[in-house]
């Protein structure tokens, strides 16, 4: 279900609560976070960390207006899976500046070439940054927002218990979690209808 204005707090509201909701996001977050191999992280967004996201946007941008808040529901929204799929914000990670500038090069494309499996199913790539595109003919982003569709075959599957595997199968970079924690294959498989 989308977030509507009703749905947060004020910016006076948000500054006594923002500790203690950062907190529970935090905690929240932790079973919806995967490392993929040593540059890659995956977080799966829900309605919680969405929320999360724009109350902070609100705070940082000092927006109480209604329009301001309708804009800033309307670019987050999108990232709320709606039970048939998830959604991932992608992270390529990369300290050193020089190497970042490299990796980032040679990883154009990535964002097509993470998938996830489903025991018993064929892997599922990702629909990538439906929002606008985040790659140029020199050099990938380093965030990419990923869609992945699950079949009802597939949902049923994980909801019954079956493992789970993400994984990047790019040229540059080839890395998979299998099987996905079951702290992590719980919280998705929630996620689903």
């Amino acid at each position: 279900m989308k977030l509507s204005p009703a749905d947060l707090m004020g910016l006076e509201q948000y500054a006594r609560e923002r500790a203690a909701f950062r907190a529970r996001v935090l905690e929240h977050k932790r079973a919806r976070q995967l490392a993929v191999g040593p540059n890659a992280t995956w977080s799966f967004e829900d309605r919680l960390t969405v929320q999360y996201q724009v109350q902070e946007m609100l705070r940082i941008e000092r927006v109480f207006e209604p329009e301001g808040i309708a804009e800033e529901l309307a670019a987050y929204n999108p990232l709320i899976p709606d039970g048939s799929n998830w959604k991932v914000t992608l992270l390529i990670e990369f300290t050193d500046p020089e190497e970042r500038r490299v990796q980032l090069a040679l990883l154009r494309g990535i964002e097509t070439r993470c998938w996830v499996a489903v025991a018993g199913h064929a892997r599922v790539f990702a629909i990538a940054d439906e929002d606008l595109p985040r790659e140029n003919a020199e050099k990938t982003s380093a965030v990419h927002f990923l869609r992945f569709e699950l079949s009802a075959a597939m949902r049923a599957a994980l909801k019954a218990g079956a493992q789970l595997a993400v994984g990047v199968d790019h040229e540059h970079y080839r890395h998979a979690v299998d099987p996905v924690p079951a702290t992590v294959r719980a919280a998705l498989a929630a996620d689903l209808t």
